[in-house]
């Protein structure tokens, strides 16, 4: 199975996104929550058209419209159209919001129609970073903003290869987008990339948790080594004071077209 196949694999429906969602909220120690921090950066006029790539199940969705900006137009999209039926169950009916299935290789939209474009935890995924950036800066309009949140290399990933070496060969991390790397990316498209660290670490008190989150993740690496049960075993023998503790490395790059003349 290829990379593009495992993302198809991966996000045909929101199962495995869910549990993910579900630990990220149980056991990260930074409260604020990571979709609060985007969401907290984003700034949002009256009349702007939104473009959100990959919005996944919409799950930030459900407050951020309650706070939409009068005469705002939202475009949710995702590649997969199973992904796209979660988010519009999620989210509902919208005057402001509609939904659309869309590649990001290929946006189907004019030059400088959108104010901004939101691709967060996606752009690794695609197979043309280049390709995809540059369509993101063609249909932003002069002085629009393209939010995009992404991990760093140094999280709980690093840390999965580390218990598991004895066990498995190590788990190659996607790093076609990533903090240490996606600057460098960004301002070949973009005339000002600021980036804003989330602060966070994990504090895992229920072993079977982590191994669900390790299995949810089974069509993106090679994670069959080790049955659920045997992974429970493993992770409770890392248990200090009742915990394990896991370093998080997440942020968001806040990007701004260059204006007109």
């Amino acid at each position: 199975m290829n990379s593009s196949d495992r993302v198809r694999t991966q996000y045909e429906t929101d199962r495995n996104l869910a549990v993910r969602i579900r630990f990220q909220q149980t056991y990260s120690v930074n409260k604020q929550g990571f979709s609060a921090f985007i969401e907290s950066h984003y700034d949002l006029e009256e009349g702007m058209r939104i473009l959100e790539l990959g919005c996944g199940n919409g799950s930030s969705w459900p407050e951020l419209k309650k706070r939409l900006p009068d005469g705002c137009s939202v475009i949710l999209s995702d590649f997969s159209a199973g992904m796209l039926d979660a988010a519009k169950a999620r989210v509902g009916d919208h005057p402001q919001i509609a939904y659309q299935v869309i590649d990001a290789m290929d946006i189907p939209f004019e030059d400088n129609s959108m104010d901004v474009v939101i691709a967060n935890m996606m752009l690794y995924h695609v197979p043309d970073l280049g390709r995809v950036l540059s369509e993101i800066s063609r249909v932003l309009r002069p002085g629009g903003i393209f939010y995009c949140a992404t991990y760093g290399e140094n999280g709980i990933m690093s840390w999965l290869n580390g218990i598991l070496s004895g066990y498995m060969p190590p788990i190659a991390m996607n790093t076609a987008f990533t903090l240490q790397n996606g600057l460098a990316a960004l301002e070949r498209c973009f005339e000002r990339v600021e980036r804003a660290d989330y602060p966070d670490s994990f504090r895992i008190t229920d072993s079977g948790d982590l191994a669900d989150y390790v299995l949810s993740l089974t069509s993106m690496a090679d994670f069959n080594a080790l049955s659920r049960e045997e992974l429970i075993g493993l992770f409770d023998s890392q248990m200090t004071d009742g915990a394990i503790c896991i370093p998080k490395e997440y942020g968001l790059f806040i990007c701004r077209k260059k204006r007109s003349g």
